[in-house]
């Protein structure tokens, strides 16, 4: 699966995935108002317009990038009505030709993470038949329980040509509570990176392993650290933009050959019509004002690469 993102990234260009996270306070009044006015306020107007929101920011950008990234959690909080409208999205996309990073990270005991592999990249057992559940590309990946809690999900990954990114140095402010803490004189973040290496090396794909790594951008002394530990695990990286981290932020998530992460931005991109630089195209046309963010943010990138 991580030879199909390299493709993408190579034929675009674009080392990105635009992060789905959609927010009620993010969507134009235009939307939500056709929305409320065909399902009510209630759980399915919210869900309505979440999915309307999307597809059009999809469909202005799905020729610039090769991957996004829906937060399930923005449409968990809407329940049932709202995973319906998180479904639609990941089979939208997939239709339009993007790699899709199901942003769930999910992690538990052994059996608990092999039905949540089931789920999200897998195919589960119904009578005579399968079936795919949300049937995400790739999925993020909590390393907390250790081996027994990420084994099934490599498993799946092996027999479904499916990928992962591991949380190892997270870009939030307090992840240095736990991720920096020294383990017999070093951090734990490094030793998280060698499990994952581990993990990684019954997972290749080509030079690059199915099994990658969550490295913010917001710490980029730690992922010079990193990348040097993971030489053939790709990182996804959050943090650019909005969270504060800058493109020559980034430039140590990459190899040499360029190659080596895919950079996510969440609201920078979705909701650009309300910053400043994009002003000029309203709420009615948001979804251009996130493609010129997308044009923006690939060339400030391709700037240190």
């Amino acid at each position: 699966m991580i030879q199909q993102l390299i493709e993408k990234i190579k034929k675009t260009k674009a080392p990105i995935c635009v992060g789905l996270d959609p927010m009620l306070n993010y969507i134009p009044e235009h939307i939500l108002k056709k929305s409320y006015n065909e399902f009510g306020e209630t759980l399915e107007g919210a869900a309505d317009a979440i999915w309307q929101f999307n597809k059009e920011i999809v469909d202005h950008t799905c020729d610039l990038i090769p991957s996004v990234k829906p937060q399930i959690a923005m449409y968990e909080q809407f329940g049932i009505e709202g995973l319906k409208s998180y479904q639609k999205t990941v089979d939208y996309c997939q239709q339009k030709g993007l790699l899709v990073i199901g942003d769930a990270k999910r992690g538990d005991i052994g059996s608990t993470s092999a039905a949540y592999a089931t789920g999200h990249l897998g195919k589960v057992q119904v009578g005579s038949k399968t079936y795919s559940g949300f049937h995400t590309d790739f999925l993020t990946v909590n390393p907390y329980l250790g081996t027994d809690g990420v084994k099934p999900f490599v498993d799946v990954c092996n027999s479904e040509d499916k990928g992962l990114f591991v949380l190892v140095k997270t870009s939030n402010p307090s992840s240095g509570e736990f991720q920096d803490r020294l383990i017999d004189g070093r951090p734990l973040y490094e030793l998280v990176a060698e499990k994952v290496v581990e993990w990684g090396d019954t997972c290749m794909d080509g030079d690059y392993s199915n099994v990658g790594a969550v490295v913010g951008a917001t710490y980029p002394e730690m992922s010079k650290i990193l990348r040097k530990l993971m030489p053939r695990t790709y990182f996804l990286v959050p943090g650019y933009g909005a969270q504060g981290g800058t493109a020559a932020d980034l430039a140590h998530c990459f190899n040499e050959d360029g190659l080596g992460a895919v950079v996510n931005s969440s609201r920078g991109i979705i909701a650009a019509y309300r910053q400043e630089k994009y002003k000029q195209f309203g709420p009615e046309h948001f979804a251009e004002a996130s493609r010129q963010a997308v044009i923006d943010m690939v060339a400030d990138i391709n700037s240190v690469l």
